[in-house]
């Protein structure tokens, strides 16, 4: 590696064997050379923004690195630069499965939303409010997830983030970034390692894409997050390749050390500081916090210098910095505790309400939405906005012919924030939900304490619509081509009109349809036999039962473990289950005594048969058992060491009670261990936990 600018000058310059000359050994040495000249060369202008050399002297070293790779492919190194650029387009993306999963953040939308996440983060690590905790923050970037796995110090492939679980190969891709390394800069990488972090275009970048789009007559993109997924998720990496992406990395996902080697950081900033020695490009704001007001300085001193920054953000995020405390303060649903994503105060515009129409949802309930003039909101162009409800209307006094402020909320949600009343003409007219269904004319009711509107129909088209769009979704069903044009479709013309009907279909209904040949509506068949057996789960959470997510569907199936145990259960039953309220308890049994619903479910069952959680070789042997993990544990991460508990019928809990029945403690276990000891709760370790299920 070159140690100062001249050397690399006359390396570059200096007089070289021309490659028809060169022997084979000669070639071997030099491709060595240029290929560790181009990669630190790369680091130094795209990475660390502070380049050595001219274009034109760069162009020499590549073009003889080109040179001497045609002349002799078989020399060409794998991390070779020149594999970054273009390629041959690829057919369709494979799916990739995350060694851990990519887990999201939860959000705090103010200073005291952050606060009330500081006090939940001392309660789940058992620690005194007064306790001061180190925070490592850093910003929020808004591009696309992405997931790097190195083996050996390579780089094996990349994927989207895609549902956490399961994303798509887009190595060809991610190769064409000049800023992510093909090999780790270290003589001693880990076995295999999951990097985390964000692919983003520039906002000037961006601007100047858009420009060529128009001159091109081709669409534009919304805003520099969506023209950085797009260029990702193409199949042709040249349109990658042509386009200035670069990426930010911070997150880790699976670590594998050779031997009984630990990884070589305990912290976030250690980790973060491991990466840039690496090769990787890191934020360039970031800062261990000490307790809330330094992460409020944080907070606001970016904020005021957001608009200055070369590409967008809409936040910060906030962490635990120590890794053991990141773990011990557990995770929800998809959420780690011990993080959080501080958002800023979305952007506002003004615009005018030039109607408000009404939408019906899968479960009936009318939601007014604004029809406004086309405005760009966040680098997005809005033409409706949220109104939420009629209370919402009312308490905003929202007329058709408004003049608005409307704002994305979260930087997502466009909504109306409030009325410019000074403007008015007096033409301004005021708006009711009607008193009947907009779609199919049935009477609608509004239960006590609700603020919805629901339309009574179970059989509403619209609410048909939504329900089955719900049902064959990627987290639900997961029938793979199915898209909501398709769902429409199908419904208009009158192919389906319940989920039994989807298990119904044959070739002949999609040959029917405009845009289908023999190989697409035989794809859709084989994707829809194939969500004949889903995971119990994925069919309760199909359903789409009010206030029924992800999280409590998986929590049901393994307390039932089938779905004939959900038929006559009560909601004072349901409502015993681990982490199912009064409200949810309340919907399930509502759900499961309707006999619209059971007669829809029980025809959809035979067509359906769904899998029954897995619980392992020593099923149930946890079932009605809560447990306590903390610490480190020598083998098993937090999420696998979870997993097992669940699969065999266990609850883990993040807090110690008489009511816990054991814990399971690792390393520096801390005080989840002392209040075990202290209530006489068994404590035991990974070992005794692994025996136990065996």
């Amino acid at each position: 590696m070159p140690t100062s600018k001249r050397e690399t000058v006359e390396k570059t310059t200096g007089k070289k064997a021309s490659p028809a000359v060169m022997s084979q050994a000669q070639a071997s040495q030099r491709i060595e050379e240029l290929t560790d000249l181009v990669h630190h060369h790369d680091f130094q202008y795209y990475v660390l923004d502070d380049p050595q050399l001219s274009d034109a002297a760069y162009d020499l070293l590549y073009r003889e690195l080109v040179e001497l790779e045609t002349r002799y492919p078989e020399l060409r190194r794998p991390d070779s630069p020149t594999k970054r650029v273009g390629g041959i387009a690829l057919e369709k993306f494979n799916k990739i499965k995350h060694r851990a999963p990519m887990l999201s953040l939860a959000n705090a939308l103010s200073e005291e939303e952050f606060k009330a996440f500081d006090e939940r983060v001392h309660r789940f690590l058992d620690l005194p409010d007064n306790q001061t905790l180190e925070y490592y923050a850093e910003l929020k970037f808004d591009g696309l997830s992405v997931n790097l796995t190195y083996e050996k110090g390579e780089l094996a492939y990349a994927a989207t983030r895609g549902d956490g679980e399961t994303g798509e190969e887009v190595t060809h891709n991610i190769r064409t970034i000049r800023s992510v390394p093909l090999r780790l800069k270290t003589k001693t990488p880990p076995k295999l390692i999951e990097i985390r972090g964000e692919v983003v275009l520039p906002i000037a970048a961006f601007e100047k894409l858009n420009e060529e789009q128009a001159k091109r007559g081709q669409k534009l993109f919304a805003n520099p997050r969506n023209a950085a997924a797009g260029s990702i998720r193409q199949l042709d990496p040249n349109i990658a390749a042509a386009r200035p992406l670069t990426a930010f990395w911070y997150g880790v996902g699976q670590v594998e050390m050779d031997g009984k080697a630990r990884p070589p950081f305990t912290a976030m900033s250690e980790y973060q500081e491991q990466l840039s020695q690496w090769g990787f490009r890191i934020g360039p704001h970031r800062q261990i916090c000490k307790g809330v007001n330094d992460v409020l300085k944080f907070y606001r001193k970016i904020e005021s210098e957001r608009d200055k920054l070369p590409f967008e953000i809409d936040g910060v995020v906030i962490k635990l910095n120590r890794l053991i405390d990141i773990d011990r303060a557990g995770y929800v649903s998809r959420s780690p505790r011990g993080m959080i994503a501080f958002k800023y105060p979305p952007r506002q515009e003004t615009t005018t309400v030039e109607d408000i129409l009404v939408q019906v949802g899968r479960t009936g309930a009318l939601t007014p939405v604004a029809m406004v003039s086309p405005v760009k909101l966040g680098g997005a162009t809005v033409r409706r906005a949220t109104l939420h409800n009629q209370d919402e209307i009312d308490r905003k006094d929202i007329r058709i012919g408004d003049q608005v402020f409307i704002q994305r909320a979260g930087d997502v949600i466009p909504e109306v924030v409030r009325v410019i009343t000074e403007a008015r003409t007096g033409k301004e007219k005021k708006f009711k939900l009607p008193d009947h269904c907009p779609v199919c004319n049935s009477r609608v009711e509004r239960n006590p304490g609700e603020a919805v509107v629901r339309c009574t129909n179970h059989n509403c088209i619209a609410q048909v619509k939504e329900r089955i769009r719900h049902f064959v979704m990627k987290d639900a069903m997961n029938v793979e081509g199915m898209g909501e044009r398709i769902v429409e479709e199908l419904i208009d013309n009158q192919m389906i009109k319940s989920y039994a009907d989807i298990f119904r279909l044959k070739k002949d209904h999609f040959l029917k349809l405009e845009g289908f040949a023999d190989k697409s509506s035989q794809k859709l068949i084989d994707a829809i036999d194939a969500a004949r057996k889903p995971e119990l789960y994925r069919l309760i959470f199909g359903l789409g039962i009010r206030h029924v997510g992800e999280r409590t569907a998986k929590t049901l199936a393994n307390h039932f473990g089938d779905i004939d145990s959900f038929f006559g259960v009560s909601a004072d039953q349901f409502e015993q289950i681990h982490e199912i309220g009064p409200e949810v308890a309340r919907s399930l049994n509502e759900y499961f005594t309707d006999k619209d619903n059971l007669k829809e479910l029980k025809e959809l069952l035979k067509f359906v048969e769904p899998k029954a959680p897995k619980r392992g070789t020593g099923a149930g042997k946890l079932v009605g058992k809560t447990v306590v993990l903390t610490g480190t544990f020598p083998t098993l991460s937090r999420t696998d060491a979870t997993k097992l508990v669940e699969e065999h019928g266990g609850k883990v809990s993040s807090s110690v009670s008489k009511k816990t029945d054991f814990v399971v403690a690792g390393e520096e276990a801390g005080s989840k261990l002392e209040k075990a000891q202290a209530l006489g709760v068994r404590v035991i370790d990974e070992d005794a936990l692994l025996k136990m299920l065996a």
